[in-house]
């Protein structure tokens, strides 16, 4: 049975993906900066497979070498990592950009799934076999008008994606990242610094992805024979053509 580490996995895509894979009987390590959630998760899907929580902010980066080290044996080998954990803040111009906006975007889109990444690599190189999922955005592979450092935080993702598959490939690691395009989750909220009403405009008019949609390819993804990688998989709603174009009519 095959264990899988997800980050960010109190809410959105990490929450549903967290069903999916107990769906598939995949053991499940949680992580996530709120507690009570991760208890709430841990009951339920405890019940189909073994569930193991951590709580730590991947910004922080002692306590993500310190919590993953502290897994118990039966959690120890990791066959699976997505890398969900992220965060966009405010939608301001460069020159009006908040300062602790960048640094939460940067601190957690990036150098978290670094800090991450580096904490458990390792244990894959050992046994010779993981794959690995980030989390990107149509962010990493467009520019938007105000997503400047949100969409620069992202085509890093990208390009660490890309530079796993190199690095990673002579261990038979697997590596891959699904950039999605507008998903209805709680990120709109974060944005937006919890004014629901501008969250909610986001949605309007049409029909989003939802984070089942994503956590279902992840769930296909992960389950394709060793020999097949999905590296690089870009999914919108079919309202959506690019980052600025969204049909509201549908």
């Amino acid at each position: 049975m095959k264990t899988a580490l997800i980050t960010g996995a109190t809410s959105g895509i990490g929450k549903s993906t967290a069903y999916e894979f107990a769906k598939l009987g995949i053991n499940l390590i949680l992580c996530g900066r709120r507690q009570e959630r991760l208890d709430e998760l841990q009951n339920e899907l405890s019940e189909t497979v073994k569930v193991y929580t951590l709580c730590f902010d991947v910004r922080d980066k002692e306590s993500v070498f310190k919590s993953i080290d502290s897994l118990p044996h039966e959690f120890s080998t990791i066959d699976i990592l997505v890398n969900n954990a992220g965060n966009a803040h405010g939608l301001d111009p460069i020159q009006t950009g908040n300062l602790e906006d960048w640094d939460a975007m940067l601190d957690i889109n990036v150098k978290g799934l670094l800090y991450v990444s580096k904490a458990i690599i390792p244990k894959m190189i050992s046994q010779e076999s993981g794959h690995i999922i980030n989390i990107g955005s149509i962010a990493g592979k467009e520019v938007y008008p105000s997503g400047n450092v949100y969409c620069a935080s992202k085509h890093a993702v990208d390009a660490i994606n890309k530079g796993m598959q190199i690095d990673l490939n002579q261990y038979g690691i697997r590596v891959g990242a699904i950039h999605p395009g507008l998903v209805e989750t709680e990120f709109s909220n974060v944005r937006f610094k919890g004014d629901e009403e501008r969250a909610d405009t986001v949605y309007d008019g049409f029909d989003p992805l939802r984070p089942e949609d994503i956590a279902d390819i992840i769930a296909f993804v992960v389950t394709r024979p060793y020999h097949v990688n999905i590296a690089d998989l870009v999914v919108f709603p079919t309202a959506q053509a690019n980052s600025t174009i969204v049909n509201k009519s549908l």
